[in-house]
């Protein structure tokens, strides 16, 4: 029987889901019959090519990545069924986080279930009261929200916001910086590396040289960067030359040149096995020893869930290491973004200008982008129209992902679609 506070909840959702639906807001689960790739089968639809995946390597569904998931599975089960500081820890986890760190030129690295998770953990479980947090403002929703936690869990840390990759001026990072001079904490400074909405980046030179400035610790969420910025595909900090060259791997093709390494670094990532890395799952942080052991002592996302499943642990080491071995993988995905870029606005569409691996065409109102978007499907093309709250009211939009695995005529198909609308 309901009780008049039910009543209550289901009265208001009715009102906003039907709300969503007369305003063409409402989002629709697309149900895929088969491995993610270049190509995917939607059911009730049929093969369709896909620009909407985070498989900027065309790992997902790769042979090696596959059969060490299958492996994993094998050797160590479905699930771990417990948390790591029980009996949840497993060498598949020692194996991955030890590659982890050479991949990421850091001193240490541990894996979480997602990188929402890694975000969830890193700042409520380093800082402490008198320390200052100081976010992009068009930072991920997992930062976003961890930045709330911190704030929560411990009673008198700051926060601070600065206007989206400004680094001098009014509403900037220097100046919240300056501000953050009266608090006797820590100061934080957290970005993406690149933004998963603009793709565009950080300039992470410049924000190493003003956290060095005032002392701050620097912390880069990845996220869409790795596999995808510099000759490796290990970050936005191997794009800069912010991290040595890795030793004991196959030299680069002659063709390819590494940036020279540059004095600064970062002082802490996180990143994704989701994306780039093989596809599956799974999240991380990467940093100094130090750091790491307080997260697996005080770490509340992995303190109380269950640790990173074994198969994926597997079929992310066997993607990170296809991609060292194979950095034209890398040099591909470079290719096909400048292809499709440079083919999309040709087609008179206005596409945001990066160097990363997401093309957004800015549309402005969500219901046209979600409406492009339905009309691209029927094209054969699988693109996705993102509006408010994912992005702010009036900057609505298709994002366009690009992939290794895309051919030149996968994108052409793509551009003649777009000509359509």
């Amino acid at each position: 029987m309901s009780t008049p506070h039910s009543r209550v909840f289901d009265e208001r959702s009715e009102a906003l889901l039907a709300q969503l639906e007369r305003d063409g807001l409402m989002k629709r689960l697309r149900m895929i019959e088969g491995p993610m790739d270049a190509t995917v089968k939607i059911r009730g639809v049929g093969e369709c090519i896909c620009f909407c995946s985070n498989n900027y390597l065309g790992l997902a569904n790769h042979p090696e990545v596959v059969e060490a998931a299958l492996k994993g599975t094998r050797d160590f089960g479905a699930g771990t069924a417990s948390v790591r500081f029980i009996c949840g820890t497993f060498t598949p986890h020692e194996t991955l986080e030890n590659l982890l760190a050479r991949y990421m030129g850091t001193q240490a690295a541990y894996t979480f279930v997602s990188c929402w998770n890694a975000n969830e953990a890193i700042l409520p479980t380093l800082c402490e009261p008198g320390d200052t947090i100081i976010s992009d403002e068009l930072n991920h929703a997992s930062i976003i929200d961890s930045v709330r936690l911190a704030t929560v869990i411990k009673k008198g840390v700051n926060k601070a916001l600065y206007k989206n990759n400004t680094l001098e001026g009014p509403n900037s990072l220097a100046e919240a910086l300056d501000k953050a001079k009266a608090n006797k904490g820590q100061v934080w400074v957290i970005t993406d590396g690149v933004f998963s909405m603009e793709g565009s980046i950080a300039n992470l030179p410049r924000m190493r040289a003003l956290c060095d400035e005032y002392g701050a610790m620097l912390i880069v969420d990845d996220s869409h960067a790795h596999g995808v910025m510099g000759v490796r595909g290990r970050g936005t900090h191997e794009h800069y030359g912010m991290v040595d060259e890795l030793r004991g791997l196959p030299a680069l093709p002659p063709t390819v040149v590494a940036p020279q390494p540059d004095a600064g670094r970062i002082d802490l990532f996180t990143g994704t096995l989701g994306k780039a890395l093989g596809g599956a799952a799974g999240g991380f942080v990467a940093g100094s020893k130090r750091a790491i052991e307080l997260l697996i002592q005080r770490g509340r996302p992995t303190l109380f869930s269950n640790a990173l499943p074994a198969s994926v642990a597997c079929s992310a080491t066997a993607a990170i290491e296809i991609l060292l071995r194979e950095p034209e993988r890398v040099a591909r995905l470079r290719s096909n973004v400048d292809y499709a870029r440079r083919r999309i606005k040709d087609a008179g569409f206005d596409v945001l200008e990066s160097p990363t691996a997401i093309c957004p065409i800015i549309v402005h109102d969500t219901a046209k982008a979600i409406r492009m978007s339905q009309r691209l499907l029927e094209l054969g093309v699988f693109v996705i129209g993102f509006g408010f709250p994912v992005v702010p009211e009036g900057h609505a939009r298709l994002r366009c992902q690009i992939s290794a695995a895309h051919t030149t005529q996968h994108i052409d198909a793509l551009v003649d679609a777009l000509r359509k609308l």
